[in-house]
Order: C-alpha cells, then structure tokens, then sequence
C-alpha cells in the first residue's frame, strides 16, 4: 500500500507539471446582450452555435425573449465567477494529457440550452460546449417539472464529472456484449477512467451519487452481489435489466420491497466499477489493455470479491 501510494504521489506530480491551454469562453453572457449590430461577429466567431436555416431576426427575438432572459439573469447570478470550475477543468485536461496524450484539450464554450439536461456537456472536434443552466441547483424553480433524481446531479459540482464522463465513454467506445455482466463492466471502465481523471473527487461525486447513496452501496455490496449471482443475471441478455440496474432511475429496482426504497439508481454501473478496479489491481496491464480486454476476461481475471 505504502508503494501504491507513493507512486500515486510521483504520477500526480508529473501530471501537475504538465501545461495546458485553457480558457472558459461564456458565449452564454455574450448572446446574453447580443443587439443587431454586434450579432454578425459573434456569428463570425461561433459559427457553430448559428445554423444557418435560421434568420438573424430570429437570434434577436430569442435574445429579448422574457423567459430567456430571466435564464440569462438566473446563469449570471449562479456563474458570475467560474475560477473553481476552471481550476478543476485544467486539473482534468492535465490528467486526460497525461493517461491520453493524444487528446488535444478541447475550445471550452459555455452555452445556455432551454435546460436540455439530455444535453448538459457536449463533445465533438475539438469542441465542449456546456450548457449552465442545467447546473444551478438541482431545487431550482427552472426544474420544477423534471423528475427529483434526475435533478440531483444539476448542482455546479456535477459539471466537471460530467465533462469527464464524455471523455472516458469516448475512450471505452459502444457497448458491443449485450449481456448484463458485459454492460456492468463497460460502465466499470468509464468509472475506472474518471477515478484516474479526477482523482481529488470523493467516489460518490465521480459516480453522481450523494454520500448517504454511495454509503449505502458500499455496505450492501456483497448483498447487491449475491443477489446478482443467485438471479443468475451475470450472462443474461434480457433488456430489462439495463434500466433496472444500469440507467437513471428513481432507484434500483430489485423487486424487494426492504430494497428498492432505499437502493440508489444504477447499482450495477457500481458494482461494475468495483470488478474492473479489482481487475486492475491484480493484473499488471496497461490502460490501454484494460479498455480493449473483453468482459468476461475482466471478470475471471479480477479475483473480485464484494466487501461484507
């Protein structure tokens, strides 16, 4: 443990040294005041935020739109500084440099959406848009109409986990095995990967759980387990329990009444991550390796055991 450690401290150290180009560009305040006159040069300059089938009039309208600028006001008010969101995104950058050298840090823009939470963080070519409004508080009034635990990940905290979250599922690729333990272990390699992304974030912020939830996964882990193995769900390929165990929900749905009232949503992406991480402590494999190895080899190689 103690040499585990200390290599942990050495790798930090090198990633803290390494340079990034960064800087947070808030296309949301600029449409915020855009007039007549200035609206041609933001065009100019963000001509992937203007498709083109759309009129100029049409941008004015929606910028003096009531509803718009009341998002406009309630954004400002909730990001008027964003020095802790931009720190922690060049700790990001700095780790995807070091793990994925290849990737080159992306131009950040920060959008408002029409709180299109299906759409918080965007990532094509070079490019991450972020949608603010989709991060002011999972009780604002803006969110009145969204279902509470879909809410609770739209709190500040929650941005640069999911920012992370586009990278890794882009490294690990579709899921290609349809069955049950091949999607818990391709969840367990995007969790693997933001923990070596975000390695000052708790597990339960990496994994979008509150504390309370990822306290309560971690005590019933051999029991979530168990009932894993006696379901016989390991090797089934019955649709079903992707939604029950793996997807959003209001929870996990084992059809256990002492259960499903107090066991967060996507259990399985957990347990999944627990597997791969087991993997990677008793096998001496790169990363590389571990995102092209196939499920059932992660699996019989992990030597994991569930905590009692």
């Amino acid at each position: 443990m103690f040499i585990s450690c200390s290599n942990k401290n050495k790798v930090e150290k090198e990633i803290a040294k390494i340079p990034i180009d960064l800087k947070i560009e808030r296309f949301d305040t600029l449409f915020a005041v855009v007039t007549p006159e200035t609206l041609p040069e933001l065009k100019k300059q963000y001509p992937f935020l203007f498709p083109e089938k759309y009129a100029d009039s049409i941008w004015i309208k929606r910028s003096r739109d009531t509803i718009q600028q009341e998002v406009n006001t309630e954004v400002k008010k909730a990001f008027l500084d964003m020095s802790e969101e931009e720190t922690e995104l060049y700790s990001l950058f700095q780790h995807i440099k070091y793990y994925f050298p290849e990737i080159k840090t992306p131009k950040v823009v920060t959008i408002v959406n029409d709180v299109d939470y299906k759409n918080k963080v965007v990532l094509s070519k070079g490019l991450l848009i972020i949608a603010l409004d989709t991060y002011l508080g999972k009780d604002h009034h803006f969110y009145k109409g969204i279902q509470k635990y879909l809410r609770q990940n739209f709190e500040k905290k929650d941005m640069v986990p999911d920012v992370a979250s586009m990278y890794a599922k882009n490294q690990v690729g579709p899921i290609r095995d349809r069955t049950f333990l091949g999607n818990l272990i391709s969840f367990g390699k995007e969790l693997y990967i933001k923990d070596l992304l975000l390695p000052d974030f708790s597990s339960a912020r990496k994994i979008g759980y509150s504390e309370e939830q990822y306290s309560w996964a971690e005590t019933n882990e051999e029991h979530i387990w168990r009932y894993f193995i006696d379901k016989k769900l390991l090797y089934s390929t019955d649709s079903s329990l992707m939604p029950r165990f793996l997807y959003p929900a209001p929870f996990s749905k084992f059809y256990l009444e002492e259960i499903d009232n107090e066991a967060p949503d996507r259990i399985g992406q957990f347990v999944g991550w627990k597997i791969v991480d087991s993997y990677m402590k008793n096998n001496n494999v790169s990363l590389r390796q571990l995102i092209l190895a196939d499920a059932e080899t992660i699996f019989n190689r992990s030597k994991y055991k569930p905590k009692k």
